[in-house]
């Protein structure tokens, strides 16, 4: 996951179901430089809450390529992959802005890293243990890093702390 490189462009892959990870070590290993950002996410399994990282964008990989070399057919035909998007007859370029937006935000395993800055009144949605996807408001933040966020349980407000890594911004 390295930035730009003369003549390459940013490119978005289709995949196959459940083919994410298959067709990311299938293109690095023909030489293609790609982006999979992942994020945490849990999930209540018979009866056990499992922690796993899931794409950040379902069904879709970026690829980096030189398009005028005319790759794109070898990445179109690797296991994994449905087919580049594209407008027309050719794919379409991404916006190398999106791209490195997206890498600054992700660490150098392609997880996607926390906020940094979570301020009173932030909405956000936990992300791990029994209370996932459950919406809160922060509160305030204490000087051991920890966030005092308001959650809606039982027809009241409670107030719970927990660990900025357990939060995502909404």
């Amino acid at each position: 996951m390295t930035g730009h490189e003369r003549g390459t462009s940013w490119f978005l892959a289709q995949l196959k179901p459940n083919c994410a990870r298959i067709a990311d070590k299938h293109l690095t290993r023909q030489g293609f430089r790609t982006l999979l950002p992942l994020e945490e996410e849990t999930r209540q399994r018979n009866g056990k809450f499992v922690t796993a990282d899931r794409p950040l964008f379902p069904g879709y990989i970026f690829v980096a390529f030189d398009a005028a070399r005319g790759l794109w057919r070898q990445v179109n035909s690797t296991y994994g992959i449905t087919r580049l998007v594209s407008f027309g007859r050719e794919p379409t370029a991404v916006p190398l802005d999106l791209v490195s937006q997206i890498m600054l935000r992700c660490d150098a395993d392609g997880k996607l890293l926390p906020p940094k800055v979570l301020k009173p009144g932030d909405q956000v949605a936990l992300t791990k243990g029994p209370f996932a996807n459950f919406v809160a408001e922060v509160e305030k933040i204490a000087p051991d890093r920890r966030v005092w966020v308001l959650m809606e349980i039982m027809g009241g407000q409670k107030r719970v702390a927990l660990g900025a890594d357990q939060l995502r911004t909404i």
